[in-house]
């Protein structure tokens, strides 16, 4: 039987598993030791699909059974989050040059910045979707007074307004909503992880 674990074998000495569901109840209960979880399941180079789970967990150990995991660890999500938090303070500091930069036809350096800021943004709510597997972690994180999920949710709408008025070319509401909304915003997302302790 072969076990990766994010790509990597890992050495594995069965102690009476005779299944895969065993197997995974074995790993979950060692990888719950170390605050972490278990997000994708590769059996025999199939991904196993969520409604697909309780069909493989019968399934027998053969000698050329081959498990891939991929895994998460809250740690992991610290860094994640903090480097994000990083990179949304670049961008923030950016933002404020978006207005007059359309002003000056300097398009594509606009659309650099606004690529950077979906990126970025749609990289912090993969990290928060993940964060929710650790519930307790998750419900811990607040940014400008709200948890986390609220906030993100508050903020959305702005986006859209945002993404409509560079549609429209419309510098003066693209320069506000950049200035006034998303900003702030940036920085309270960034200060809400710059302080989690691994």
């Amino acid at each position: 039987m072969q076990l990766k674990v994010n790509g990597e074998n890992v050495d594995i000495t069965l102690e009476g598993e005779k299944t895969v569901g065993e197997i995974l109840k074995s790993f979950e209960a060692e990888a719950s030791k170390n605050e972490a979880t278990t997000t994708n399941i590769i059996l025999n180079g199939k991904e196993v699909a969520a409604d697909e789970f309780e069909k493989i967990l019968g399934e027998p150990i053969l000698d050329d059974t081959s498990i891939d995991l991929t895994v998460v660890s809250r740690t992991a999500l610290v860094r994640n989050f903090k480097e994000s938090g990083k990179k949304l303070e670049e961008i923030q500091a950016e933002l404020g040059n978006v207005s007059t930069l359309l002003q000056s036809g300097k398009d594509a350096q606009v659309g650099k910045i606004i690529t950077a800021l979906a990126d970025e943004i749609s990289n912090f709510l993969h990290i928060a979707r993940l964060s929710s597997l650790f519930p307790e972690f998750y419900n811990s994180l607040e940014a400008g007074g709200k948890d986390i999920g609220q906030f993100l949710e508050d903020f959305m709408p702005f986006l859209k307004d945002f993404e409509e008025a560079l549609g429209s070319k419309d510098t003066v509401t693209v320069g506000d909503i950049a200035e006034y909304e998303i900003s702030p915003r940036l920085q309270q997302m960034a200060e809400a992880v710059a302080g989690l302790k691994e």
